[in-house]
């Protein structure tokens, strides 16, 4: 019934480079009080091996299911908790393989397990293609009375009901076991783009502090951050000059993915690759596209921000290569791993001293991967779907204030997958990607509205300013632009265009541009930025970065009562990270206090935003 890989590839990753140091230690340098704890999970890699050797073992089983599911509420019973137990196991052994893999993607050997336990579900898929048609036979009336005579089937009536709703999409057992083999091939894009971008990709050479160094992903991040615009300017003209080199592989890789895409959607008998993508979570295709266009039309509130920065700057014409750069001289906030977690527990305090608990538990017991290493992969997430162990957070922190903001974020994912597990049972605790993002982005609320009252000079209140609105900027803006240029590929593809990498890059030059007021003249996008595409990791993950984009909207409106001390806000907020699946994103979402259907939550989201900008031109004027 759960979606096999859904939770385990939601890897939340609020920024695509995450800032690193120049030089990167070795894993073996590091503490271990700083590194995961993979025995939470297995005791060794050999206790993996034996225990996926297990899980094979007892997938066969299903075969003893065939036929009999809508026999009795008992077989179906039957079945759904059998299926229950493999997942779980499925899904601690999955986790355990990524993990490994993230660490270190030069291993071989991590990489092998990662594709030795997705063989493993691909079979069990082929082995399983009977059930959801089967389920889909049942008549409707009959299901309804299996539900009302077992009361332990009560756990999954939302699914077993479902079923009819995405009837039309379902198909024979037949077909069922073709698509399942599929999966033998469809993350191949995918995999091949993450090996070649983060390990193998050739790097070009960049001066850095008198020595030429190999311009990384992580080190481009500094680089294009620093205070002098030379550097800035040269690093980005550097990094996707190099880029451009290997545009037509990208191309083909992320063509490859987009095919995919249009399969899958085509096959199941979708309209579209969108409808594909949000209609299993109930999401309105129109939820998607207002987002776009209520982006579109407030773009005058972005380049304001960008005039803001340009002013901040002091240059005569902003760049896109400056977007990064630091705005108050003098003035960088910077933090400790140890100076970080005391900051995000204070922030957290109107959460109640269980979440806080559970946080600093977090910090204490290991659940973290902290610090940046040779073959690490780069940028955050959290993975929760270990049901009977913990969630498990990766980081590349350096202490730059906006890591701080991400480990916040990635901490709102676990607590998020922390509650729902602890309140659901296994069959609802899994969250769909549409909420996943509110209780990361809500964590960061807290922290900036905490750090707005604990610093007095205006020099920082301005830095600390300018990044929330760099916030805006990179969950909003950004990721709606990213948005856009998901849809504006896939109906391309539907319609028969090829998407060479050349093709690609014209089509995010065009949005890019469009979004930074190129033509205005608000922001100069250089040429070579448009290959930045290419750099995206998210466009292999199926329409998944709107979610950034409406999760923050939401997140805004919730942390704004919790923050006024509505304490009936705070236990609806709760209550809502402990809600996991059990209902449809917008129900959870309208339970907890916000309507994504309407557009209040964006017009009061972008009036915090010019609020800001407000504050920071009073400051400025003040300070002239």
């Amino acid at each position: 019934m759960k979606k096999i890989f859904t939770s385990l590839l939601s890897f939340a990753a609020i920024l695509l480079l995450t800032s690193t140091s120049f030089a990167q230690k070795e894993r073996s340098e590091i503490d271990d009080q700083y590194k995961w704890k993979f025995t939470d999970l297995y005791d060794s890699n050999e206790a993996w091996s034996e225990a996926k050797n297990q899980l094979s073992e007892k997938m066969n089983k299903v075969a003893d299911y065939k036929g009999k599911l809508g026999q009795s509420s008992t077989n179906l019973l039957d079945y759904l908790q059998f299926s229950d137990e493999l997942m779980k196991e499925g899904y601690r052994l999955y986790i355990y393989a990524s993990l490994k893999s993230d660490v270190d993607l030069r291993d071989a050997d991590n990489m092998a397990r990662v594709k030795e336990i997705r063989q493993v579900f691909v079979e069990y898929g082929q082995k399983a293609s009977f059930v959801t048609p089967e389920l889909a036979a049942i008549p409707e009336a009959t299901m309804k009375k299996f539900i009302s005579e077992e009361p332990k089937l009560e756990v999954y009536k939302m699914d077993l009901m479902d079923v009819y709703r995405m009837k039309k999409h379902t198909l024979t057992e037949l077909e069922e076991g073709i698509m399942a083999k599929t999966g033998l091939i469809t993350g191949t894009a995918n995999s091949a783009f993450s090996v070649f971008s983060n390990a193998e990709m050739p790097r070009a050479k960049f001066v850095i502090d008198g020595e030429e160094k190999e311009l990384t992903s992580a080190n481009f991040s500094v680089a294009r951050s620093s205070a002098d615009r030379k550097v800035r300017q040269e690093a980005t003209k550097v990094y996707w000059d190099n880029y451009l080199k290997y545009e037509g592989t990208f191309g083909e890789m992320l063509n490859g993915q987009i095919k995919v895409d249009v399969f899958r959607a085509k096959a199941r008998n979708y309209e579209s690759c969108l409808e594909a993508s949000l209609k299993g979570n109930n999401i309105p295709v129109e939820v998607y596209k207002s987002l776009v266009k209520n982006v579109n039309k407030n773009l005058d509130t972005f380049h304001r921000y960008l005039l803001l920065k340009k002013r901040m700057l002091g240059v005569d014409q902003l760049m896109y290569s400056d977007i990064y750069a630091p705005t108050v001289k003098g003035v960088e906030l910077k933090y400790e791993y140890e100076e970080a977690q005391d900051l995000i527990l204070k922030s957290l305090k109107p959460l109640g001293k269980e979440y806080t608990d559970v946080v600093d538990k977090a910090f204490k017991s290991r659940w973290i991967d902290i610090y940046p290493t040779a073959g690490k992969r780069s940028g955050a997430y959290s993975n929760g779907a270990a049901y009977d162990v913990h969630p498990y957070i990766l980081m590349n922190y350096t202490g730059q204030y906006n890591e701080v903001s991400t480990l916040t974020h990635e901490l709102g994912h676990t607590m998020h997958s922390y509650y729902s597990n602890k309140t659901q049972p296994f069959a609802t605790a899994g969250y769909a990607t549409f909420v996943a993002e509110v209780a990361s982005t809500f964590n960061e609320v807290l922290l900036n509205d905490m750090m707005q009252k604990e610093l007095k000079d205006d020099g920082q209140r301005l830095s600390l300013l300018m990044s929330m609105l760099d916030g805006f900027k990179g969950t909003l803006f950004r990721q709606t632009q990213f948005a856009e240029f998901e849809l504006a590929m896939h109906e391309a593809a539907e319609q028969g265009v090829p998407l060479t990498g050349k093709k690609l890059t014209k089509m995010y030059g065009d949005i890019t541009r469009k979004y930074y007021g190129h033509d205005k003249g608000v922001c100069k996008v250089e040429d070579n930025v448009a290959v930045e595409w290419a750099a995206i990791p998210h466009f292999y993950m199926g329409f998944y970065v709107y979610q950034y984009s409406t999760s923050f909207v939401a997140s805004q409106a919730l942390a704004a009562k919790v923050m006024e001390g509505d304490k009936e806000a705070t236990k609806r907020y709760i209550e809502f990270i402990s809600s996991g699946g059990s209902d449809f994103p917008i129900e959870l979402l309208k339970k907890a206090g916000v309507d994504m259907t309407s557009s209040e939550p964006f017009e009061k989201t972008i009036a915090s935003m010019n609020k800001i900008m407000d504050e920071i031109e009073n400051i400025l004027d003040k300070r002239n």
